[in-house]
């Protein structure tokens, strides 16, 4: 297939999309279906056909090129006034899901290269166990537990474990080499935490969450010993009691404690443990923050775990993009939003308070990041330590949060965030520019 047969698919492909939630409009009107059973139907017919991508296209450009045009017509149908757009935003709470389904496949074929299985298992979980686990809930569920502005099921959840088991059972039967007992014991890993990621998400982030968590966990860990794969379970089980206990003394609600030990053990997974140091204490800065300095979010633990994972998977995907390693940099940006929490937390103090605090922090920091350093492989360090532009990041959301802490009251995490990651951004940019990665 040449490349202008590979467009034109792609222009049909989008015009299947926007066929499939006419069709579902239509059958809505004409049998009285509601607003999140219309969305699930949509959310399954889009992603089986995502999960056909990989073999329709020869090329993965093209698939990108029609990701893009997916987001564009997403966004279109989110104005005001889309009737056609009712169909994946007439349920009640806010939800993102749509934008972030496309992003998942474009990143999960991305990572996954040509490991298939990375990709087919995580957008199979989320299209079929997802949808399963949403309409058994609405449907049958009869016990319920919070989340952010809403609900979900138990019933839910039951659905969602047995359906992912199956399915990953299944995918790596066909798809890998590993052997029986193995398949068995990550099938049962990757149905609980896909489970706990999916309880735990809100406003559709698990359509993010959810198939690049299971992508992280399966390309780290799908090869490991059995021994591995059960002490690895145990601390999975011990992190979710841990957080159990805990989670009351420092102010934290059920869900957000289950939302802070989703990330802890997805960071735990997707890097050696002294690149997890830095983003696990971005959590207890932020919890500092919100101690001393009260935000007007309305849910700000969420908020952050948000940001870290937008950040974790950004740089992940540019450090394969790129094919030079971005950790350090990611490490540089963890730092950063530690500085800038901090300094929200000391914001109240005196001066002189802040100045003796933010200095013990930023020589703490730049302590850490040096061991991190020196324990990092070379390719990790292919820039070097960097210790200027350490310096200068660590500054920047410091005096930006301190200076204006008012402009923090509102979308904190999300400010922090955005403050942390220019300089350790601008730099990589510039560093990969020098190595000649576009050559």
């Amino acid at each position: 297939m040449n490349a202008t047969h590979q467009i034109a698919l792609a222009l049909v492909s989008v015009g299947v999309l926007l066929g499939l939630m006419a069709l579902v409009k239509k059958l809505a009107e004409a049998r009285g279906i509601n607003a999140e059973v219309q969305r699930k139907l949509v959310h399954i017919g889009t992603g089986l056909y995502a999960l056909g991508l990989p073999w329709l296209f020869p090329d993965r450009w093209p698939i990108y090129m029609l990701i893009g045009m997916t987001l564009l017509v997403m966004l279109f149908l989110r104005l005001p006034g889309s009737k056609l757009g009712h169909t994946l935003h007439g349920v009640e709470r806010q939800s993102y899901g749509d934008l972030l389904l496309a992003v998942s496949v474009g990143l999960c074929l991305f990572l996954a290269g040509d490991r298939l299985f990375l990709y087919v298992l995580p957008i199979a979980v989320l299209t079929l166990a997802d949808a399963a686990a949403a309409l058994a809930g609405s449907t049958y569920g009869t016990r319920f537990f919070q989340i952010e502005e809403g609900q979900k099921s138990i019933e839910g959840s039951v659905v969602f474990f047995v359906v992912t088991l199956l399915i990953s059972v299944l995918c790596l039967l066909v798809m890998t080499p590993f052997a029986p007992v193995n398949i068995v014991v990550l099938s049962l890993m990757v149905a609980a935490f896909g489970t706990l990621v999916e309880a735990a998400s809100w406003r559709g982030y698990d359509n993010l969450f959810l198939p690049m968590g299971l992508l992280i966990f399966l390309s780290v860990h799908a090869a490991n010993p059995l021994a591995d794969l059960l002490i690895l379970a145990v601390i999975f089980a011990v992190s979710i009691l841990a957080f159990k206990l805990v989670s009351p003394r420092i102010g934290l609600n059920n869900h957000a404690a289950q939302v802070y030990v989703t990330a802890v053990f997805l960071l735990l997974a997707f890097t050696a443990v002294q690149n997890t140091l830095a983003p696990i204490l971005v959590l207890a800065a932020h919890v500092w923050s919100r101690s001393t300095n009260k935000s007007r979010d309305r849910f700000p633990e969420l908020d952050v775990v948000a940001g870290l994972a937008l950040v974790s998977f950004g740089w992940l995907a540019i450090g394969e993009a790129t094919g030079l390693n971005a950790v350090s940099f990611y490490g540089m940006t963890a730092s950063a939003m530690i500085m800038g929490f901090a300094a929200l937390a000391v914001a109240p103090l005196s001066r002189t308070s802040q100045a003796v605090i933010m200095l013990g922090m930023a020589a703490a920091l730049l302590t850490l990041r040096a061991a991190v350093v020196a324990l990092n492989p070379e390719p990790a360090n292919w820039n070097g330590p960097m210790w200027p532009v350490t310096v200068a990041s660590l500054l920047i959301p410091a005096l930006v949060a301190l200076s204006w802490s008012r402009q923090f009251e509102k979308a904190r995490a999300m400010r922090v965030t955005l403050a942390s990651l220019a300089i350790p951004l601008v730099t990589y940019l510039i560093a990969i520019v020098q190595a000649g990665a576009f050559a």
